[in-house]
């Protein structure tokens, strides 16, 4: 038995040169031998030759799936979210705004209430420790004050005038702080709580706690947030092939996208690779993700009309059935040269 060679399984060069494709339930990895910790395993990728990720993930651009909370949370964690196109041009431009204004790792969802509102049950605040009160009652104005939910609960007459325990002077930060820096505010004023404020307009835009230091700082080591020079997160966009989108793109990159996906499941099309062309010929700073493809043939078309990363696969998500319907695509994974 000395210098047998045992093997167990197929070595990839292997599997994937038998000229057939295969589905994720086909395959499964065998475990083997580790000699090192596993905080020493670089996850670190390339997006495209200009945006590296410290995770490789990327939020799909779906309706359902990424918008400027995924956005957000996707760079927080070294990866990138690609907000989908399924809306008017506007409110895709206000979602990357939106991300793109945030320094903190999350997005929040505060309660507002205008003065003459009253708080009639507990329910009020859901599940925000106050209510944040506003010239109109909403997030597009000035905010006048606050009323702490264990305040309200202390109050033996619950009809009480709010403006009566409505904290008017709120200690607030500008939302342009990091996460380091509004947790320190929290710490130094022994704040349960601080709503985070933009600059110019006073809009409050996020309710940072102090339940949300001490979750976030439990969190596993991560890998370094995905950001821009200046700070920013770095959020990707989607759009179609149509003529309209060519005036989305403008917009888009008004807002400072990091990176477009000229988004279609059948990626080798006249309309996606002259889509493409137009992108690299006018904004030749901006990175283009092509595709879907799943041949060799399809990657070379879109390579050479300029795309600097393609998306692989066709119908192979749980919610697709392009396979089974159209009888189209391919295993997601397949032999080397597909």
């Amino acid at each position: 038995m000395a210098g047998f060679q045992i093997e167990d399984g197929f070595p990839a060069d292997r599997l994937f040169n038998q000229r057939y494709s295969y589905t994720y339930d086909d395959v499964i990895f065998l475990p083997h031998y580790i000699d090192f910790p596993t905080d020493a395993v670089n996850l670190s990728t390339k997006l495209t030759k200009n945006i590296e990720l410290s995770i490789p993930c990327v939020a799909s651009p779906m309706d359902i799936v990424t918008e400027s909370s995924m956005a957000v949370a996707m760079a927080a964690l070294g990866g990138i979210g690609t907000v989908h196109y399924n809306n008017q041009p506007f409110e895709q431009d206000a979602l990357i705004r939106f991300a793109k204004s945030r320094h903190i790792p999350f997005i929040s969802d505060p309660i507002f209430k205008a003065p003459s509102d009253s708080i009639d049950s507990i329910d009020d605040f859901s599940s925000s420790p106050c209510v944040c009160f506003t010239e109109s009652g909403n997030s597009k104005s000035k905010m006048l004050g606050v009323v702490g939910k264990s305040d309200w609960e202390k109050l033996t007459d619950k009809e009480t005038p709010l403006s009566d325990i409505m904290f008017k002077f709120p200690i607030s930060a500008p939302s342009s702080y990091t996460f380091e820096q509004a947790a320190s505010v929290l710490a130094s004023q022994k704040l349960d709580y601080l709503p985070l404020v933009g600059e110019s307009s006073g809009e409050v835009v996020d309710l940072f706690t102090k339940g949300d230091v001490d979750r976030i700082q439990g969190f596993p080591k991560l890998g370094l947030p995905s950001l821009e020079k200046d700070g920013s997160f770095m959020v990707g966009t989607a759009i179609g092939t149509r003529e309209q989108d060519k005036k989305r793109l403008e917009h888009l990159v008004r807002e400072g996208e990091n990176v477009v996906v000229v988004d279609s499941s059948q990626g080798n099309s006249i309309y996606q690779i002259e889509m493409t062309k137009f992108v690299k010929r006018i904004y030749q700073d901006l990175d283009v993700i092509a595709g879907n493809i799943v041949t060799a043939y399809q990657a070379q078309n879109l390579i050479q009309s300029g795309a600097d990363a393609l998306r692989v696969g066709m119908g192979s998500g749980s919610i697709f059935t392009t396979q089974e319907v159209c009888a189209v695509g391919r295993g997601q994974w397949g032999p080397r040269d597909c």
